[in-house]
């Protein structure tokens, strides 16, 4: 699992092959079972398999090339008592699971949030700001370990910035 982790990488091409209702419901259990502050589990998500909906989302961000590729992406919502930072505990939970199970995920960002909520139906105080978008990688975009890291000694602190 620990070079899983490691190899793990965001996917921009996608193949044509829809995503099977049991992979389905095993990355909707994935995310069911992340970890929460508190136990809250004060998140949701919504599946957008629908290319019309999915357009409809892809205006909501930039950068969105990965869900006009992928059949599917998965908006994950904060509710009203939520952390973002359990938001992202959601988003790599999921792209593990993805990664898992031989499909290729894709992060992406939905800067205009009020067109967002209004795209999905947000009643007030719920947000959605990020997305993954799921799909079977196209040959030679298939995961593996990614390069151009900066050096450990450079991203450690020890005790105190700079430390």
């Amino acid at each position: 699992m620990y070079d899983e982790i490691l190899a793990l990488r965001a996917i921009r091409q996608f193949s044509d092959e829809p995503i099977s209702d049991e992979d389905r419901l095993r990355l909707l259990e994935a995310l069911r079972w992340t970890g929460s502050s508190k136990n809250r589990q004060a998140w949701s998500w919504i599946v957008v398999t629908d290319p019309d909906q999915r357009q409809r989302l892809i205006g909501c961000g930039d950068f969105m090339t990965p869900v006009e590729r992928a059949p599917m992406a998965i908006v994950l919502v904060q509710e009203e008592s939520g952390y973002e930072f359990d938001t992202g505990r959601l988003a790599q939970n999921l792209m593990l699971a993805a990664d898992a199970i031989g499909l290729a995920t894709c992060p992406v960002t939905l800067h205009r949030e009020s067109m967002a909520a209004d795209v999905l139906g947000l009643p007030e105080g719920v947000r959605a700001r990020y997305a993954v978008a799921v799909g079977h990688p196209t040959v030679g975009s298939e995961p593996g370990r990614m390069g151009g890291r900066k050096p450990l000694e450079t991203l450690t602190h020890e005790d105190r910035y700079g430390g």
